[in-house]
């Protein structure tokens, strides 16, 4: 089972050479990715079951044991992001091809796009399998390297612009980081995370919030965190639907992800609970703020997402077992919801030709279809019952109202009222783009909507449409089932969560899970 742990990196590589190989042939390059992607979900899920019954699976990359070698760790916690991110990667991926067919691959080039794409895969896999942070550090290089390109496709000026920021804010974030990693190093002598985890507890109380909080600060920008999240709202909206779906999805929640190691595993007896909410509280507020002011779609699901983080945040500072389930839970409800609406929005652009709020008219009956699909995530991602979005913020609420501080309840109201915010900026999309009728829209004509709700004809008299393509609409429809999914399922997935939570009540089941012998 252990040899299963790095091909979850190797494969998305391979595949990535493979298909830069065979650049000229765009089909065999779908084929190369689709497989490559289909393989990591199958030993993804099978790592899963193996983890949830036997416990992690650690691996010294090389043979060389750790703290010496690369060691990759493969517990509940990253092997169900793993399995999700694949997920997403290969729905956004059949979505992309789809596009790619329909428009000849204008904003996606396939022979750049498929090997940047699984480099991309292959950072995120490496980064949630890492057991050491330099590895760690690898991990999101690969990412900025690969997220870059992706956000440029096409090399408008608008894409080069959004780029040259995106690139410098995730320089720095890089800068911080392996400036953190090596102040660990020249404290704990090891980079190790396990180890790392042992040999802090022995330094003083003041240098372990420093080196604490230089991590974090790292990881919060790739987090988007309030108020180092002015990045992204001016990157995501720019780049083609496909990119902007995975990097809304997955980028910020490996930040995120980053944040739980730090607060679990490595700097246990560290208290910054309440600055963490306040900062929480603040991503929350501001992020939906900001979401209200949008007249365009992507930049208003954009600041959703920042403020979405906000909830992760919250239930990570209140750290409790049912905190952490809950918090575990709304990353996958979220990471699935907000893909599916990127994609969605993918769909209405394709149809009205804009993602602008006041000149998109007439959706719902222009294309009833991508209008259900739309509501479906949107309803889900404002928290209605009994979709998962208000599932995990029930779980978040309970959890605040069991810690019983001011700033808990405080916070609970904040999400609270982001959530009917959230709701309320979805509605208010869905009642200009899909319900209002498109004649009331000032001065907007779009080739394709006309054809869906006129029906123009063509000198023999014969009507001409045009549609969206049927890929396009399977793979977004295929997300959506997943978003039902999570509300069907969330039982069983909620028992899971619980159950990854529990790991964290002690370091010490990461520390034994690498080191089984204990630590010289």
């Amino acid at each position: 089972m252990s040899a299963i742990v790095p091909l979850l990196v190797l494969l998305p590589l391979l595949g990535a050479a493979a298909a830069l190989v065979l650049g000229a042939y765009r089909r065999a390059q779908v084929l190369v990715s689709t497989v490559t992607l289909t393989a990591v979900v199958i030993l993804s899920s099978i790592l899963l079951v193996h983890v949830d019954s036997e416990g992690p699976v650690v691996i010294d990359v090389g043979g060389w044991d750790a703290p010496f070698g690369i060691v990759l760790v493969a517990d509940r916690l990253a092997v169900i992001m793993v399995l999700i991110a694949a997920l997403m990667l290969l729905g956004v991926l059949v979505f992309a091809t789809g596009q790619g067919i329909a428009d000849g691959d204008r904003e996606t080039p396939v022979s750049i796009f498929h090997p940047t794409y699984l480099v991309l895969a292959a950072g995120l896999f490496d980064a949630f399998i890492a057991g050491d942070l330099f590895n760690l550090y690898v991990g999101f290089e690969m990412l900025l390297s690969a997220s870059y390109v992706l956000l440029t496709l096409a090399g408008t000026g608008a894409r080069i612009r959004a780029g040259v920021t995106y690139i410098i804010v995730s320089l720095t974030s890089s800068i911080l980081f392996l400036a953190a990693i090596a102040f660990i190093y020249g404290a704990t002598g090891t980079v190790t995370m396990a180890l790392v985890a042992e040999r802090v507890r022995d330094l003083p109380a003041d240098v372990q919030l420093i080196l604490c909080i230089a991590l974090l600060v790292a990881f919060c920008i790739k987090a988007a965190v309030f108020p180092m999240s002015f990045w992204l709202p001016d990157s995501y909206p720019t780049a083609p639907a496909p990119v902007t779906a995975v990097f809304a999805g997955l980028l910020t929640k490996v930040g995120v992800y980053a944040i739980i190691r730090t607060d679990t595993v490595l700097f246990t007896e560290v208290d910054i609970d309440i600055p963490l909410m306040v900062i929480a509280l603040l991503t929350l507020v501001i992020g939906i703020l900001g979401a209200l002011a949008q007249a365009d779609i992507k930049r208003l699901l954009s600041f959703t997402l920042v403020s979405h983080i906000g909830y992760m945040i919250f239930g990570i500072a209140i750290g409790s077992q049912a905190a952490l389930a809950a918090t575990i839970y709304y990353i996958i409800h979220h990471i699935i919801v907000q893909t599916t609406l990127f994609l969605a929005t993918g769909l209405v652009e394709r149809v009205g030709g804009t993602t602008s709020i006041n000149r998109l008219g007439g959706m719902l009956r222009a294309s009833p279809f991508v209008s259900v699909l739309f509501f479906i995530g949107a309803m889900n991602l404002g928290g209605i019952p009994p979709f998962s979005g208000f599932l995990g913020k029930v779980g978040l609420f309970d959890a605040g109202v069991t810690l019983g501080t001011p700033l808990s309840y405080v916070l609970i109201a904040a999400g609270a009222a982001t959530s009917l915010l959230t709701l309320y900026a979805l509605v208010r999309v869905w009642n200009m783009v899909f319900w209002r009728p498109r004649s009331d829209v000032e001065g907007y004509s779009s080739p394709l909507l006309d054809s869906l709700t006129e029906g123009p004809e063509d000198e023999g008299g014969t009507v001409k449409t045009k549609t969206v393509p049927k890929l396009m609409l399977t793979a977004t429809a295929g997300m959506v089932a997943l978003t039902v999914a999570l509300t069907v399922f969330a039982g069983p997935l909620f028992d899971f969560a619980s159950r990854t939570a529990a790991d964290f009540e002690s370091p010490t089941t990461y520390v034994d899970a690498v080191f089984p012998g204990g630590v010289e």
